[in-house]
């Protein structure tokens, strides 16, 4: 509902957003005098050449290994830091120091992690691994001890009053409450890991990625097309499977029922 209030919170967003796109230069009429520029590369990437296909199957599968490794070993070690960050297990002197750190974590994106590790490891996929394991540290503890924060205090209690261990009270009730969103997280971090490993390339971390800038560096739209289109496959197929395994287990969960899938 439009409210005197409400229409000036908008009022001052539209000036924000004006602002901010005057001091980055942001200008319609360039990106509409561009777009002969971007058919032309459209153009050019219709241009396809299959002999490539083996050969970005193979890269596809080389970066579903890495996003694989690094999902599963970030989020192991995700899971212990994300206990200690989280405000209604610990005290502020253990959660804020943890919580310090895992935001110097997420300070970096991925594709700088990668530059760190390439320098230290050398070029290849395992440089692209240890980043994609830095970034989900980081960004899995913090989903996670959101969701742990949000967990019913009651059940909480109850256990905490018969006098358990911290250990047991997250064995019991903090793990089985956030089970879903425990899921939920890994399936999402998986999924956006694929996506952020076919750009690691650019640094000389490995995967697909790597094929597809070095095509794209040299005008080479029509091979890099071809990879492209296998990392869009991939995608399109790992979100099938995601939702499957959604409506499987965490609408199941949260719902107590059946989800029948076609």
């Amino acid at each position: 509902m439009l409210t005197p209030k409400n229409n000036i919170i908008i009022g001052i967003i539209i000036a924000l957003l004006v602002v901010a796109s005057y001091n980055v230069d942001a200008n319609p009429i360039e990106f509409v005098e561009g777009l002969p520029n971007l058919a032309i590369v459209v153009e050019e990437m219709l241009l396809v050449e299959p002999k490539y296909v083996p050969t970005a199957i193979w890269a596809m599968f080389e970066t579903i290994q890495m996003a694989f490794i690094g999902t599963i070993v970030g989020f192991v070690i995700a899971l212990p830091l994300s206990m200690l960050s989280a405000r209604n297990l610990n005290s502020k002197y253990v959660y804020g120091p943890v919580r310090a750190l895992l935001a110097a974590i997420r300070t970096f994106p991925s594709i700088l992690w990668a530059i760190l590790f390439v320098i230290m490891v050398g070029l290849g996929p395992f440089a692209g691994v240890l980043a994609i394991i830095m970034y989900t540290i980081g960004f899995v503890s913090k989903l996670q001890y959101e969701a742990i924060e949000t967990i019913d205090s009651d059940p909480m209690d109850a256990v905490g009053s018969i006098g358990v261990s911290k250990w047991q009270l997250i064995r019991y009730v903090v793990i089985p409450e956030s089970a879903s969103h425990l899921l939920s997280h890994l399936l999402y971090m998986f999924d956006y890991n694929i996506r952020q490993t076919s750009i690691l390339g650019l640094v000389g971390a490995g995967g697909i990625g790597f094929y597809i800038i070095n095509y794209i560096k040299f005008f080479e739209y029509g091979k890099a097309a071809v990879f492209m289109l296998v990392v869009l496959v991939s995608v399109l197929i790992i979100d099938w499977v995601s939702v499957k395994i959604r409506d499987k287990y965490i609408i199941k969960s949260q719902h107590g029922m059946e989800v029948t899938t076609k």
